[in-house]
């Protein structure tokens, strides 16, 4: 799908397809094109058709100059920038339903900042194309070009920007998305670790290498390597490095937890909804997903990827409840129950992450069953030892419409790991799970500004929705932009 802007007279714009975003009380080009249809669209909002709330669509067929069809898309009610965001996508539904091959978007209607608006609206489009690829013939996508209208022509420029971005933004989810769909008998670690290599072959700014298992075991990585031990699949650390500024600039790490199937190993899972336990790699994805992203991007940060995968089964080699493992950071762990495996590949990776000498380091995992009833599907669970990263962190969220919201790291809970045979245990207990989770993770996070991503809740969605999201890569992406210089 190819994106531009334009400030050329709208009327004279040929197209198939003209999506307007407004309310019921007609302003600027809406008022315009309404007098230009004589009256049409007021006619159908005094009869009761169009009342102009929020995400409401309606299509109105009339073979003028504009196009054969034109899209309205209800606006009011829609302040923030979540719900601009479900205004836009519902609009980009509505538009590739139909088999328009070249489309017009009226930048008006919602938000006042063009270059974010037409990020959204490029963002929304890809998004909504997406259909996962499982090799079998899908119908091609209709809409090849989507041409972003403003008013004024000095706003071109900004509207293009805007479009590039979100562009890319859009592509990183779809990336994520289609890694997280995946089966788990196809998206093995291996397979992970090859297409880290594919992704990044001939990228001049990018350097991608992975250590085995006994690469691993010389770094003394016994936490993450008892994970692995139960499977027939090797696990592999995926490391990804992106070089968009200075060699000297300190990079922002990110560690995606990548558990292609999590079977609980020993702790085994109830058998009902194991099969959307091949998403508990999603935290790896979406960092996949991001370093799709900045190779449309290029921003100008130096990036490092850190990827654990493994597959968490239970052969007879399997780590069981009560063994004590040894860490990379030579702390030794109780591993009370197999199921929380997350954090002890997370905590060798946060340990690999400071050679790097981050400015930054952000993990993100499908870590705690907790964190969906605490936040719900909506929001991802934020924890950190800094303050302004966590702040930082939080107004991504809310620009990208890829909201977190942040949990306290009190001394009290950290108490809840105690362990009577190694330094923690990998559990505290029923309470606060998400949160003494992440108290482990910080034990190997001392030497470093860090966050925690808690996507359990928001990377996949169940039921008839059933399917990856493609979270969070753009708060990963918005954070990695402000960050940039």
């Amino acid at each position: 799908m190819y994106f531009t802007a334009s400030s050329a007279n709208l009327l004279n714009i040929k197209a198939d397809s003209l999506i307007v975003a407004t309310g019921s009380q007609l302003q600027n080009s809406a008022k315009d094109l309404d007098a230009s249809l004589d009256g049409a669209i007021t006619s159908l909002i005094k009869a009761g058709d169009f009342k102009g709330k929020a995400g409401e669509t309606l299509i109105i067929y009339i073979p003028v100059g504009t196009g054969k069809r034109i899209i309205l898309v209800g606006t009011e009610g829609a302040t923030t920038a979540q719900q601009q965001i479900r205004v836009t996508h519902a609009g980009a539904t509505a538009l590739l339903k139909t088999p328009s091959i070249k489309a017009v978007w009226v930048g008006e209607g919602l938000a006042d900042d063009t270059e974010w608006q037409a990020g959204i609206v490029a963002r929304c489009m890809q998004s909504v194309s997406y259909r996962y690829d499982s090799g079998r013939k899908i119908p091609a996508q209709t809409l090849k070009t989507l041409t972003y209208w403003v008013a004024a022509k000095g706003s071109v420029s900004a509207a293009n920007k805007g479009l590039n971005y979100g562009a890319a933004v859009g592509k990183g989810m779809n990336a994520a998305r289609q890694l997280g769909n995946m089966p788990a008998n196809l998206c093995t670690p291996t397979y992970l670790a090859e297409h880290a290599k594919a992704l990044t072959k001939g990228q001049a700014k990018f350097t991608t290498s992975v250590l085995n298992e006994a690469q691993m075991a010389k770094l003394k990585m016994g936490s993450l390597l008892s994970v692995s031990a139960g499977s027939d699949e090797p696990g592999k650390l995926i490391v990804i490095k992106y070089q968009g500024a200075k060699a000297t600039a300190k990079p922002v790490v990110l560690v995606g937890k990548a558990v292609t199937f999590d079977s609980g190993g020993i702790s085994l899972k109830p058998g009902g909804g194991m099969d959307e336990m091949k998403y508990d790699m999603c935290g790896g994805a979406s960092v996949m997903g991001v370093m799709h992203a900045l190779i449309e991007t290029q921003l100008p940060i130096n990036v490092v990827a850190i990827i654990p995968a493994v597959e968490n089964m239970p052969n007879g080699n399997a780590t069981k409840p009560g063994d004590v493992v040894t860490s990379m950071s030579g702390q030794t762990i109780e591993v009370l129950n197999t199921d929380a495996e997350g954090r002890l590949i997370l905590c060798d990776a946060l340990t690999y992450a400071d050679r790097f000498k981050p400015d930054t380091v952000i993990d993100i995992a499908t870590l705690t069953g907790a964190v969906i009833g605490a936040l719900g599907k909506e929001t991802a669970g934020l924890l950190s030892n800094n303050d302004e990263l966590a702040t930082d962190l939080l107004s991504s969220g809310l620009r990208s419409g890829d909201r977190a919201w942040r949990l306290p790291l009190y001394e009290e809970y950290d108490q809840l790991l105690k362990s009577n045979f190694a330094d923690i245990a990998n559990i505290g207990g029923p309470q606060a799970g998400t949160i003494t989770a992440a108290c482990f993770l910080g034990r190997f996070t001392k030497k470093y500004k860090w966050a925690h991503l808690d996507v359990a809740g928001t990377a996949w969605l169940s039921g008839a929705q059933k399917g990856s999201t493609g979270r969070p890569v753009p708060i990963l992406m918005d954070y990695l932009r402000s960050k940039a210089k």
